[in-house]
């Protein structure tokens, strides 16, 4: 995968401030120590989203399920492009970085579940292409460290 910097259209800062009160309390809902596995991905997930509408996306569709797998947020893009975003979430690098584990097998599940959200009759949205990002958040110091892959697959 390689990593690329995004240019996304910057809200106002009134909007700013606005919206990051909702994604502070996303953050601190990442820095709870008792949370499971399952449950730190859902608070990662969660922050992810707001991240993504922090920076002017449409959040469209959150963990959208079909037989090849789970679609964690599908999102329009400030540049009219639907992204599949896959999330990994850790609270160490113990077992690598959290993007390695959306290996060749996963990404061609994620491709075949874009494929039933774009048939889908209720998801007939315009938009200017399709892309495969992954958001990898790191819980460090109590903190989320967010790093965002766009067109990573």
């Amino acid at each position: 995968m390689t990593t690329t910097q995004i240019t996304t259209a910057q809200p106002s800062a009134e909007s700013s401030a606005e919206h990051a009160r909702p994604l502070a309390r996303l953050a601190h809902g990442l820095q709870d120590g008792t949370l499971d596995a399952k449950q730190l991905g859902a608070a990662g997930e969660a922050y992810a989203a707001g991240w993504l509408e922090h920076h002017g996306w449409r959040v469209l569709s959150r963990n959208w399920r079909t037989r090849y797998g789970e679609l964690d947020i599908v999102a329009l893009t400030p540049e009219d492009l639907i992204a599949f975003v896959e999330v990994k979430t850790r609270r160490s690098l113990r077992c690598g970085f959290p993007q390695e584990a959306v290996d060749m097998r996963k990404q061609a599940n994620l491709r075949r579940a874009g494929v039933q959200w774009l048939l889908n009759p209720g998801h007939r949205i315009a938009h200017r292409g399709v892309r495969f990002d992954v958001v990898s958040i790191i819980v460090r110091g109590g903190r989320p460290l967010l790093h965002h892959i766009p067109g990573a697959f």
